[in-house]
């Protein structure tokens, strides 16, 4: 018995479990996301800027990296704050059957982009309509993202980009 112990012990030094991220949570799972949008959009329209949904969760460590990547690049705030409402839209898709028909609806007025995996970014304009679904792989390097990738694809979607 005391070899078997020894033995477990022995693998969990040998094997330890990978170093846990501390990023911060940034999914309001409170907010009801039809509403959140809604509310964005009132916003950007006022200011005339897009809006900017970073579809994910607290449940996906690659959705808190790139809020996380963002925010700590000043230029890529910059970018994003002058010319976007940025909002995290809470997907669960482990929704209760009464939310359900919510979340497909919320995924359905974002253009279904579950598809890309997360997090996926939609850009709307103004108005709500979706400009563009951004597959968040595209822009990863490594464990994280790559800076210049990022710039491009804020920078090619701005409403000055697009308007012209």
């Amino acid at each position: 018995m005391e070899k078997i112990i020894f033995a477990l012990l022995a693998a969990f030094i040998a094997f330890p479990a990978p170093a846990q991220e501390n990023l911060k949570k940034v999914y309001d799972e409170s907010i009801d996301p039809m509403v959140q949008i809604d509310r964005a959009l009132v916003k950007a329209k006022s200011e005339g800027r897009f809006v900017v949904c970073q579809v994910g969760g607290n449940w996906c460590p690659w959705c808190l990296r790139f809020a996380d990547f963002i925010t700590g690049d000043a230029d890529i705030a910059r970018v994003i704050n002058e010319n976007f409402v940025y909002i995290h839209v809470n997907y669960n898709p482990r929704k209760s059957s009464d939310q359900a028909g919510n979340t497909a609806a919320m995924m359905k007025r974002l253009g279904n982009p579950a598809r890309f995996g997360f997090p996926v970014f939609v850009i709307l304009d103004t108005d709500g309509k979706v400009l563009h679904i951004q597959d968040s792989s595209l822009l990863e390097k490594d464990k994280s993202y790559d800076r210049d990738k990022v710039l491009r694809f804020f920078g090619t979607w701005t409403p000055k980009a697009v308007r012209g």
